[in-house]
């Protein structure tokens, strides 16, 4: 087995895809908040 060498791991796919979840999660997030308020401010 090769030997493990801290901080030689090329992570830029795993940084990326990270990137793309938390963006798409808050988006999520923000527009659910958004549909709650308006359900809450319009529901007769």
């Amino acid at each position: 087995m090769a030997e493990h060498k801290h901080g030689e791991m090329d992570i830029s796919v795993q940084e990326k895809t990270f990137e793309g979840f938390i963006k798409w999660s808050t988006w999520g997030a923000g527009i659910s908040i958004f549909v709650l308020i308006f359900l809450a401010v319009f529901n007769s």
